[in-house]
């Protein structure tokens, strides 16, 4: 320990905050992140009278709390990273000027919104750091009204898990975009906050983690952690739900979880059936480089969700007027611009997706200019066994279904997709958004493009 209070000294710079050394110098919320676990120790030690290690801390925390009261951020959760580590400071050597820092950045107002999301709606890293520093501020200052927000995101997180703990990363605007994570982070605002609200809903996503991620400094430090959690309540598991500044639809039916995107991600649909998951439904064209499917509207009628992107290409005539010529390097762009269009090349695509009893159908077309390679990717998560298909050439993890349908199977949970259809064999059309990690398995053809795609759930 004397050893660990040395470093920390050592590192820290003269205005009281350390780096994080693979991006962040001089960093207030760096410093904030570390004061965490070092306060909590330096409490510990309080509770404890183990006055040895309290003054080996003392100086650093110190220090710190002077720099973070000072300092500023880069992103939203790094404030309230900050008045959690200057909240847990003033507990063990208060001083007033940490409180006002508080009070300035929470006269900002906490970033919560209607649906429950935190402005960087990271649902498995910082939405988790902004409640359990809300928790600790509303402890610590003895602020019940900080867990009004965290209430909040806890009650939206109950929307946004699959059945086998899972949470949903699509809505992501933070580096856990589309990765594969759990509720792990919230362990402390999750206990917290089943027992001090007998929440059964909190009480059952804390089982997902449970014992796995109990933090043992947290139970000494808040003793009121150690009581049991209410009984269990059911989680929601038969719904579907919008939202629409997250532009998300969740459906949850059973074993069954579909995640649907609304607007500008290539990867808008996915789906899981138990432990049988789809990591993403994509299509693309090799239209002049850039035939992503990446819906541009999207509205439900007639109980089908509907998509829609229309694409445009055209060919260039000569610069003809004396006065923009030359043409060279610095107005290439600009002129490019103002060039007379001919030859315009266009292509509309519409996708409807259909729910029905045990599965969902997804309807793809792409209509305009003809003869146009289209591959529909079905991505699947990596491990599980797939059958029906045949490789693709001279791709890697890559599959063709060529007719019939396609199983795969993780564990005892299948998904049954197809019919197949195969005119070509160039999946990796060129402008096509690269190939996810995992199987991929690909339905071919070319424009006009007309194809139901059926998914069911064994």
């Amino acid at each position: 320990m004397e050893l660990a209070a040395g470093f920390l000294l050592r590192s820290q710079r003269q205005d009281g905050n350390i780096d994080l050394i693979t991006t962040n110098f001089n960093s207030p919320p760096d410093t904030g992140f570390v004061v965490h676990n070092v306060a909590t120790a330096a409490r510990l030690a309080q509770l404890y009278q183990h006055r040895k290690l309290l003054s080996l801390l003392k100086d650093f925390l110190i220090r710190a709390g002077h720099g973070m009261a000072r300092g500023g951020i880069h992103t939203p959760n790094h404030r309230w990273v900050v008045c959690a580590a200057l909240a847990q400071i003033h507990e063990l050597f208060p001083d007033n000027r940490y409180l006002q820092r508080i009070d300035q950045w929470l006269a900002e107002g906490v970033d919560i919104d209607e649906e429950g999301q935190f402005i960087e709606r990271s649902t498995t890293v910082y939405n988790a750091v902004s409640d359990n520093a809300l928790v600790v501020m509303a402890h610590k200052l003895k602020r019940p009204d900080l867990l009004k927000p965290v209430r909040g995101n806890l009650d939206a997180m109950t929307y946004l898990l699959h059945p086998s703990g899972e949470v949903v990363t699509e809505i992501s605007r933070r580096q856990d975009l589309n990765t594969r994570g759990t509720m792990a982070g919230y362990w402390l605002s999750l206990r917290y906050m089943a027992i001090r609200d007998q929440n059964g809903q909190y009480a059952s996503m804390l089982r997902f983690i449970e014992p796995d991620h109990i933090r043992l400094a947290s139970l000494m430090e808040y003793p009121d952690l150690r009581k049991d959690p209410p009984a269990p309540a059911a989680l929601p598991d038969n719904f579907e739900k919008y939202y629409p500044l997250s532009k998300v639809t969740r459906i949850r039916r059973g074993k069954a979880s579909v995640t649907i995107m609304h607007e500008g991600n290539s990867r808008w649909l996915s789906i899981r059936h138990g432990r049988a998951v789809v990591n993403a439904v994509r299509f693309a064209t090799a239209f002049f480089g850039k035939g992503q499917f990446v819906p541009e509207f999207v509205e439900k009628r007639d109980g089908q969700f509907r998509f829609k992107q229309e694409l445009e290409a055209p060919y260039y005539q000569p610069m003809t007027d004396p006065n923009r010529l030359p043409v060279h390097r610095g107005n290439w762009s600009f002129l490019k611009l103002q060039r007379q269009k001919t030859e315009i090349n266009r292509l509309t695509y519409a996708t409807s997706l259909h729910e029905r009893p045990h599965g969902l159908d997804v309807i793809v077309s792409a209509d305009g200019t003809d003869g146009i390679p289209l591959a529909l990717e079905i991505n699947l998560r990596k491990g599980g066994k797939l059958k029906g298909v045949v490789p693709a050439p001279h791709v890697d993890d890559a599959f063709l279904l060529k007719n019939g349908h396609a199983e795969y199977q993780m564990g005892s949970d299948i998904i049954r997709f197809g019919p197949g259809q195969c005119k070509h064999a160039y999946t990796q059309v060129r402008g096509a958004h690269d190939k996810l990690p995992g199987s991929s398995v690909y339905i071919t053809g070319y424009t006009p493009f007309q194809y139901t795609l059926s998914f069911q759930w064994l």
